[in-house]
């Protein structure tokens, strides 16, 4: 087994799990039928080929929560491009400057031709909506040895500059990681309906998957200790 790891990174993003109608929702981390999407994306793969799907829906997901952005609303209007008559208007919900580290566990072969589907990709790859372009390249590497929590264990933190300038006193971080569970912790799991069977555009089909929460402790790169000012010492140096 192999692991995948990728950088989602963006001004805006927006993972939907049961977003309906006018008010779409998103999830606070991307979803795996999100990430699965762009993935069959990239590699060329059509909406109905249900067949070459699924090896990719096959694949073990998780993702880390490097930095967890604001949710932000947008009223969204529009018409028809044909009669011109206004549509309803809509709620659209996104994650503003988030950063997550995807990663998928499976066959090396076919992460490898994934991987290199990323570099070259037949059709751009967005984060959840086609409004939402990574603002980063998305591929970060291969992981040939270990699995998915060593993957998210030793792939760097990826959040922003700024945002890790916030936290410079501390020499690690812990990071919240959204994994599938495993067959022994289903009683411990939440339910998604993110399990991903069909992107036929007349007949979008998903089913339920369990997730679990855990956490990953890994270095901050950013991290400076500053030195301990006490006011008092200049009147110590005084009576001195």
């Amino acid at each position: 087994m192999s692991v995948l790891t990728l950088r989602l990174a963006g001004p805006l993003q927006s993972w939907g799990a049961s977003a309906r109608f006018t008010r779409r929702t998103t999830e606070s981390a991307p979803t795996k039928s999100g990430v699965i999407g762009m993935l069959a994306a990239a590699a060329g793969i059509q909406r109905g080929d249900d067949t070459a799907l699924a090896p990719l829906a096959a694949l073990h997901f998780g993702v880390r929560i490097d930095q967890p952005g604001t949710r932000v609303r947008d009223f969204h209007t529009a018409h028809h491009g044909v009669t011109g008559k206004s549509m309803p208007l809509s709620e659209r919900f996104y994650l503003a400057d988030a950063v997550f580290v995807a990663a998928l566990e499976g066959d090396p072969r076919l992460l490898t031709e994934l991987n290199a589907s990323l570099r070259a990709p037949v059709y751009p790859p967005f984060l959840g909506r086609r409004s939402c372009p990574p603002a980063l390249p998305v591929e970060l590497g291969l992981h040939p040895d270990g699995g998915l929590l060593d993957a998210l264990r030793t792939e760097p933190w990826q959040a922003s500059p700024w945002y890790r300038r916030h936290h410079r006193s501390q020499d690690h971080v812990e990071l919240t990681v959204l994994r599938e569970a495993h067959p022994d912790e289903h009683h411990t799991a939440d339910t998604l309906r993110d399990q991903p069977l069909s992107y036929a555009a007349e007949h979008r089909r998903h089913a339920l998957r369990t997730r679990v929460t855990c956490s990953v402790r890994i270095p901050n790169p950013s991290a400076r200790h500053l030195p301990r000012h006490d006011p008092f010492d200049a009147l110590d140096e005084e009576s001195a």
